[in-house]
């Protein structure tokens, strides 16, 4: 029975609550899109200024990185569908306050500008920090260990898939419905993934190794990642190319001054890294990565960096189009391997405080990110701030590669 799952690409469908869990998650993506990208639109025709979409990112990572680390020792100690359900709960709050920002007192918006929308995105962050630990560690407990990858790659391709289709709604929504009905829609997907999440069974926390306290719980997740120089390579890998590779933040710059695609084009850019990525997230579950991870990442990684060169040099709508397909296809390799790395070596009662120190260095890494390249952008420009940013992600690519032997050398882990 083993084998034949194993060779099935779609083996983890096969499980009701995994299932469940997978609309759960293409539910609450769309949403997050959705609101990304009109939460980004919406700041930049208020201010028309590229510092306020890197506050936007600034807003969410505060928070996001401040409850992290508790956050992953709740989620090891905690039933992680109550903390799950409980931090939708939160998401849902923002989704209706930005909703409400459209409707009565749009003259909040008019007189304190974007101020409103960051507070709520903070309280968002909030939400974010304690949900992610809590995502990653319920999903293991989801389908069997030898199903792990299988689950990775699915869950990576129906995540990827939403994220497509996510700003194209969005795009397409807010151009001929308005602002209002897009974020309806938002919220309505919040509360449909609210009631997924709700409907798969409650599961035991996993057993304790020892008694400890949350200090030293914490510190031993820090340590766990930082002594093993597989799974510290590997997020320091993504942490500096979506640090400095990153041009998602900037967008609506791009969508409106540069590429002049409008809101439409704007939502078919923020799509783009999502198809590449869908595409590629499909053909690894089909033909999984068996052999030589380490190189594979780091190459993965490298091509990223080249994509974002040539995305922030290019002025043709349809080859930025393609170059971020083609960032979204190396982005996937990178977050599959990452991923699969991370749940493979971590014992189950960690994967949690694992999970929080990953989505420090990784998860916030797309808000500081887009906190970066507003700020660089503003000093350097939109198109040299994307190129820099590229040019470091390769720098970083091979003094990672440099460094982290173990990394490099990696061919498959079991």
């Amino acid at each position: 029975m083993i084998e034949s799952e194993k060779s099935n690409a779609y083996a983890s469908l096969q499980i009701k609550d995994f299932r469940l869990f997978i609309l759960a998650r293409i539910s609450i993506t769309l949403a997050v899109q959705i609101q990304g990208t009109v939460v980004g639109w919406q700041v930049y025709e208020l201010t028309k200024d590229p510092l306020s979409l890197g506050l936007i990112g600034l807003a969410e990572a505060i928070p996001y990185i401040s409850v992290s680390l508790y956050a992953g020792h709740v989620a090891d100690i905690v039933e992680r569908k109550k903390i799950i359900v409980l931090t939708i709960l939160v998401l849902l709050f923002c989704s209706a306050s930005l909703l409400f920002f459209t409707i009565e007192p749009r003259k909040l918006l008019l007189s304190y500008g974007a101020i409103p929308i960051y507070a709520v995105i903070f309280i968002s962050g909030i939400g974010r920090g304690f949900l992610s630990p809590a995502i990653f560690s319920f999903m293991p407990q989801l389908v069997p260990r030898h199903l792990y990858a299988n689950a990775i790659s699915l869950n990576s391709t129906f995540w990827e898939g939403a994220s497509i289709v996510g700003p194209i709604i969005a795009g397409f929504m807010f151009k001929i419905f308005g602002i209002t009905l897009t974020y309806l829609v938002d919220f309505g997907l919040v509360f449909l993934s609210l009631i997924f999440y709700f409907s798969i069974p409650r599961r035991p926390i996993p057993p304790a190794s020892e008694d400890q306290s949350i200090g030293e719980k914490i510190q031993a997740g820090l340590k766990f990642v930082f002594s093993n120089q597989i799974i510290l390579g590997a997020i320091t890998l993504d942490l500096f190319a979506v640090l400095f590779g990153g041009a998602i933040a900037l967008l609506p710059i791009f969508a409106s001054d540069i590429l002049h695609a409008g809101e439409i084009g704007f939502g078919l850019l923020r799509a783009a890294p999502g198809i590449g990525a869908v595409v590629m997230a499909i053909f690894i579950t089909n033909y999984p990565i068996r052999k030589y991870m380490g190189k594979i990442l780091l190459g993965c990684v490298a091509g990223f960096g080249l994509c974002m060169i040539g995305f922030g040099l290019s002025t043709s709508f349809w080859l930025s189009i393609g170059l971020l397909v083609m960032s979204g296809m190396f982005d996937s390799v990178s977050v599959i391997v990452r991923s699969t790395l991370i749940q493979t070596l971590t014992p189950e009662n960690m994967k949690g405080r694992v999970s929080a120190v990953n989505n420090i260095f990784i998860g916030s890494s797309n808000e500081i990110g887009a906190f970066e390249s507003g700020f660089v952008a503003k000093l350097m420009g939109v198109v040299p701030s994307v190129v820099f940013g590229g040019a470091m992600t390769m720098l970083v690519v091979g003094i990672t590669g440099w460094k982290a032997k173990k990394l490099r050398a990696l061919v498959k882990v079991e």
